[in-house]
């Protein structure tokens, strides 16, 4: 074997290594992009699991809050008509008006007058 001969063979068993060592960082580029492909599937579907069970609670905190909203302004108007016959019942008037239509009380000298209904 000359010395011709030695560099091919040397040169070739480089090559060879040179291609194995390419496959082998291939194989473990590729279980590392698998890897990451994996941990981004698990995470993707754990935050679509999030957001989707957090949208179910917001609507029903929502249709709870539109009840609410309802509720209040349903007791903030029966609260404003009550403060309002509380300042009437105040009222001298009122209260003779309310005495002659309801208990049928006059004042003395007054004449009631009656009308008769008459239904369709």
């Amino acid at each position: 074997m000359g010395k011709y001969a030695a560099k091919e063979q040397a040169r070739t068993k480089t090559a060879r290594t040179t291609q194995e060592s390419k496959t082998v960082k291939s194989a473990g580029a590729r279980r590392r992009i698998m890897i990451w492909v994996s941990f981004m599937v698990v995470f993707m579907s754990w935050a679509g699991y999030t957001y989707i069970s957090q949208q179910s609670q917001i609507s029903a905190k929502s249709a709870e809050l539109s009840k609410k909203k309802v509720e209040h302004d349903t007791t903030k108007n029966t609260e404003m008509q009550l403060n309002n016959d509380v300042k009437r019942l105040n009222d001298p008037e009122y209260i003779g008006q309310l005495a002659r239509k309801n208990f049928g009380m006059y004042l003395p000298g007054e004449t009631p007058i009656h009308t008769e209904e008459t239904s369709p």
